[in-house]
């Protein structure tokens, strides 16, 4: 009987044994009308792979699952090939390479993109230390391949089609060419295997992800139903209620949402919208004209300014996370756009980049329902502005302004919201 290859059509773990196949001339076919979530439920399934999950090969000596055990099961089927070396030390270095890529290259990838996509819980510093680790490993990786073609020999190995559908998620899902670009061995190699025949007929033509998913909002987990009690008594005859009279019907209706409480403050001479147009529409003179008007129309009774330092700056050694990091925290704060103007900077031209900012807000405090709704908030040290103090003053000047340099430094980036 042919093998049969339980899994969905896009995954990469399916890939490495369509592709060994295609170099070992083993036949493999991808089981009909699989859907995820729903063929891997059937107890016929369970029965091959208690847990669901996939890939799952269907042997006529019964079922294999993991994907780099069936990969390495088809590859023993035939051995006129070089997949698996032509010597016990290759042996060896191919399966040194396949655990490398599982354990550095593959399990750091997943730590980066489950928890920005809502599938794990996404915690700022676990994301820093598994982008840390997985760059360590692209950088050893682009040592080996400084030399070396392949990762064992001279011809591709079943280490390299692992290694390779394991880049494919990341190139594909996660990195950019800016970090891709710091390990151009490995660009090289990747780009050499995935335009191979046999890797192009199962891949198709690879393009590489322009940017790194954002963080997905948390789904607050809904409430469960209540249960019924006495399911089993029967049935009272409920008693008839008198109608009730129309006016009365309609006072028993939705209330309205209740205000929100900076909506109660007392009003402020200070239209937020009024200044956020000016900030947007002064184009020159910036400092003539839009940091005195700000000044002008400030009103330190119906608002309050505040700096924000970021509490793990020494974290931030890859420029695009910390720029997506800061893309993220103002999209979670949309909830605050009516009551809150804000600049955050981004400095420094080399790694760890400072993440600082300024923040215009309703009222005198930072609004309760920003610190309860939008989980970045902690991660940051909150200063209310003294502006009596001139340097404060200036210093908010400056963040308005964009100033360059800032504190003595180069901004990387600065990013608005308003």
């Amino acid at each position: 009987m042919a093998l049969i290859l339980h899994a969905g059509k896009s995954n990469k773990n399916a890939y490495k044994t369509l592709i060994v196949a295609e170099y070992a001339g083993v036949q493999v076919e991808l089981a009909p009308d699989f859907e995820m979530g729903v063929s891997n439920k059937t107890p016929e399934f369970l029965k091959m792979n208690p847990i669901g999950k996939v890939p799952v090969l269907e042997t006529s000596d019964g079922p294999v699952f993991e994907s780099n055990a069936i990969a390495r099961y088809v590859t023993r089927l035939k051995d006129d090939h070089t997949l698996y070396g032509s010597s016990l030390i290759e042996y060896a270095r191919i399966e040194q390479w396949i655990d490398f890529s599982s354990l550095e290259i593959d399990a750091n990838l997943i730590k980066w993109y489950y928890p920005r996509m809502g599938r794990a819980p996404y915690l700022p510093p676990a994301e820093e230390i598994a982008i840390s680790a997985l760059k360590r490993a692209l950088n050893a990786l682009n040592t080996h391949l400084a030399s070396n073609t392949y990762l064992v020999g001279h011809f591709v190995t079943l280490a390299d089609i692992i290694l390779t559908c394991n880049l494919y998620f990341g190139f594909t899902n996660l990195l950019v060419k800016s970090v891709t670009s710091e390990f151009p061995h490995v660009e090289r190699y990747f780009w050499t295997l995935v335009n191979q025949p046999n890797f192009r007929k199962i891949l198709g033509q690879v393009k590489q992800t322009e940017a790194v998913p954002l963080v997905q909002s948390a789904k607050k987990p809904s409430q469960p139903k209540e249960s019924k009690s006495k399911v089993d008594e029967p049935k009272k005859e409920a008693k008839k209620e008198p109608e009730k009279p129309k006016e009365e019907a309609e006072e028993e209706g939705p209330k309205p949402k209740p205000k929100n409480p900076l909506d109660l403050l007392p009003s402020s001479k200070m239209i937020l919208d009024e200044w956020k147009r000016l900030y947007s529409n002064t184009k020159s003179n910036f400092r003539e004209v839009a940091i005195k008007g700000f000044w002008d129309m400030y009103d330190p009774d119906g608002y309050s300014l505040w700096f924000c330092d970021y509490k793990y700056n020494a974290e931030n050694t890859v420029s695009f996370v910390t720029l997506n990091k800061v893309s993220g925290f103002l999209q979670r704060m949309d909830l605050a756009r009516k009551y809150a103007f804000g600049k955050m900077l981004v400095i420094g031209s080399e790694p760890p980049f400072k993440v600082k900012g300024l923040w215009l807000f309703r009222g005198q405090e930072i609004p309760q329902f920003v610190i309860d709704e939008c989980y970045d908030m902690e991660l940051y040290e909150w200063t209310k502005v003294d502006i009596s103090d001139e340097s404060q003053t200036e210093r908010v000047n400056q963040m308005i302004e964009d100033c360059e340099p800032f504190e003595g430094e180069p901004l990387l980036d600065a990013k608005c919201f308003k």
